[in-house]
């Protein structure tokens, strides 16, 4: 939108993608974490393993398929109520439609659809999914989502200077920007201005034109090591150098305030052009001033901003902006809503980089509550840069956990083997080729030099000229490594978490379910229309008519408009009048002067079809409180008779399927042989 504030490289826009899926886990719920204090991970506790998990009996066997007490105790208590296993009789019911779904899942393993390359790329969607909770540390994610909360109770002003670094510095590039950052602090503390160094100094473009002052924002909008230094930092302090990705900062916190919250409004603005010349900036000052003045006269906002608002988008809605918060807009713009203490007032004309604007306040509303937001904060976090800190916790436990061990020596031989090719994108793995000492270790894997230099030729690409070969090739070295550390998790979740092994199992049984009914039941209903057409044939009491009124409901704008249609309709089989020539001649003045609801009419259809007694002939007129008149023609009354297939389809296909599936389970119960383990059956309480 025009109107989004714009702070220099730092902006961070965070989209909620919500997961389509997601695995429940038992969680402990962390303490709110101190907004003023960063999210720290560092050493963390080896965790010990879960204890092993006690032998799980056998409930039942389908066509010599196992089936477990969790695995069907998991669905049953999603399905039922806390105490239903109190209800045996309930129990019983449940068992056998999952002894059904389970026949139906061993007749489409049996057709081979749990091979096919459709069903396994659709799994391990469903897998990338549910495993996301798993490969994150779910108490460091709480006190992060606590965190962005308790900030954005707060509006902070800061200014900065940026000192760029490059994605993949040498460690002695990032020396260097580091002590020229400390210089330029030395100087701030010393007493020089912080706005001149900022247009000086600041790699950050909008410095020469800022100051380097960012305005205010709140949590959620810049990086996160930034914005942790924003609100760690003392008012009017001036904070160590930050590194975030773009390079090193030097803050000063201007200000900090309580949230404004969000604020709807509406506008109406007349647009300057970039470098307009004062006639022009006049002319658009004197057409915001004429817009105002008809304001302040009252005429309607909405329709003010619809004619001659130069914003087309809000235009068109009256002006309408959607709500917005600190940081969103411009600083004017911001200024000039939240300015405005009442709904519906209106403020003066004022000038922002993009025109003049009259702004109009209708609705204000504060912070909401924690588990309000806390879907939406969840949702940025897992997208913001702040997720790293997450994925680094996991990675320090599976490391401890398994007895991680890397050799860097090992590393810096094949550094030697990588030339100058592989910034083009060209370098051949051959020139590591037979490389097979350990580069790393987890568990009992082991990753080689020569795997390593596999992934590098894999996944190589052409770098900038002004890129760094050691660096890029040590960045690459820890996002594989790392990459591996959480596959190692990974490929070990549902020997690790029944909950997770048992959920694969819902989903994999589900796929597989939904393939082979449709293929059985729902398509093949709709395909077999001989079929469908002889279950019809041979259920026709079931879809049956009831008596039914063939009628017309004329209604008229007066006793006038009535009395003419009335003698029109009498006249239909006389002078061959259809309902359309009788509407065309009592409407030519006015198509308000009759409508008419005409057809097939059953008890409870129409209630002015109802009101009369059903026989053919005109009822008597029903005059209406605003005048109207209404009155209904009945044509003919038809007995209860047997509906066709095709005014009943919907409901016979639906029956037919009904019918396919009851079928196939009598034939899938003489396929396959299933056995209940009563004993464990009556365990289950």
């Amino acid at each position: 939108m025009y109107l989004k504030l714009s702070t220099g490289i730092l902006s961070v826009v965070a989209f909620a993608a919500p997961l389509l899926l997601q695995a429940q886990t038992a969680t402990s719920k962390a303490k709110a974490a101190n907004p003023a204090t960063k999210v720290k991970v560092e050493k963390l506790p080896v965790q010990v393993p879960p204890p092993p998990t006690p032998v799980d009996p056998v409930l039942l066997t389908v066509g010599g398929d196992a089936v477990t007490k969790a695995e069907f105790e998991n669905i049953y208590r999603k399905n039922n109520p806390k105490d239903a296993t109190d209800d045996r009789k309930a129990l019983e019911e449940y068992l056998e439609l999952f002894i059904n779904f389970k026949l139906k899942v061993k007749a489409a393993k049996e057709a081979g659809k749990d091979t096919s390359k459709a069903f396994l790329t659709e799994l391990k969607g469903y897998r990338r999914q549910l495993a996301q909770p798993y490969l994150s540390d779910k108490d460091v994610n709480e006190k992060l989502i606590e965190e962005a909360y308790e900030r954005m109770k707060k509006d902070v002003r800061a200014s900065h200077i940026l000192i760029k670094l490059d994605a993949d510095p040498l460690p002695k590039d990032t020396l260097t920007a580091y002590k020229k950052a400390i210089s330029i602090r030395e100087r701030l503390l010393k007493g020089e201005n912080f706005a001149d160094l900022a247009r000086q100094l600041s790699d950050d473009p909008s410095g020469a034109q800022n100051g380097g002052d960012l305005g205010y924002f709140t949590s959620m909008m810049m990086v996160y090591p930034f914005e942790t230094a924003a609100y760690t930092t003392p008012v009017g302090q001036i904070s160590m150098p930050v590194r975030t990705r773009f390079g090193y900062h030097i803050l000063k916190v201007n200000d900090v305030r309580e949230t404004q919250g969000q604020i709807k409004a509406a506008h109406i603005m007349v647009r300057i052009p970039e470098n307009a010349p004062d006639s022009v900036i006049a002319t658009a000052r004197k057409k915001i001033d004429e817009i105002y003045a008809k304001v302040k006269a009252g005429e309607d906002f909405g329709a003010l901003a619809m004619n001659f608002s130069d914003d087309r988008t809000t235009g068109k809605n009256g002006g309408q902006l959607p709500w917005f918060g600190t940081g969103k807009m411009v600083p004017e713009f911001e200024a000039a809503a939240f300015s405005l203490k009442e709904n519906n007032q209106v403020s003066e004309p004022f000038r922002s980089p993009y025109g003049f604007h009259i702004v109009k306040r209708l609705d204000r509303k504060g912070l909401q509550p924690f588990d309000e937001l806390k879907s939406e904060i969840k949702q940025k976090v897992s997208k913001d840069s702040r997720s790293s800190i997450s994925r680094n916790a996991v990675i320090a436990r599976v490391k401890a956990e398994n007895n991680f061990t890397e050799d860097p020596k090992t590393l810096d031989e094949l550094l030697a083997k990588i030339d100058t090719a592989y910034l083009s994108g060209k370098w051949s793995a051959d020139k590591a080729k037979g490389m097979n000492k350990k580069l790393f270790s987890i568990g009992a894997e082991v990753t080689t030099q020569e795997q390593f230099a596999s992934y590098l030729a894999d996944n190589q690409s052409k770098q900038p000229k002004e890129a760094v070969l050691e660096a890029i090739v040590r960045k690459a070295y820890d996002g594989f490594r790392n990459d591996k550390v959480i596959a190692y998790e990974d490929a070990r979740l549902e020997e690790k978490y029944i909950d997770f092994r048992l959920l694969m199992q819902e989903y994999r049984d589900g796929i597989l379910l939904f393939e082979i009914t449709d293929e059985n039941v729902w398509s093949k209903a709709i395909r077999d229309s001989a079929g469908l057409k002889a279950f019809h044939e041979q259920n026709l009491a079931k879809y049956m008519w009831p008596e039914r009124a063939d009628a017309a409901v004329f209604t008229c704008k007066d006793a006038k408009i009535a009395s003419k249609a009335r003698k029109m309709v009498s006249k239909r089989e006389k002078k061959n009048y259809k309902t359309d020539d009788i509407l065309k001649e009592i409407n030519k003045d006015s198509q308000l002067n009759l409508q008419v609801e005409e057809g097939l009419f059953v008890k409870g259809d129409n209630e002015w079809v109802d009101k009369q007694t059903w026989t053919k002939g005109f009822s008597a007129d029903i005059v209406a409180p605003d005048g109207a008149v209404k009155f209904v023609e009945y044509k003919r009354v038809l007995e209860p008779q047997p509906k066709a297939l095709s005014e009943a389809r919907g409901l016979i296909t639906a029956d037919y399927q009904n019918y396919l599936e009851q079928e196939w389970i009598k034939e899938l119960r003489k396929k396959y042989a299933v056995d209940v383990n009563r004993e464990v059956l009556q365990s289950i309480r």
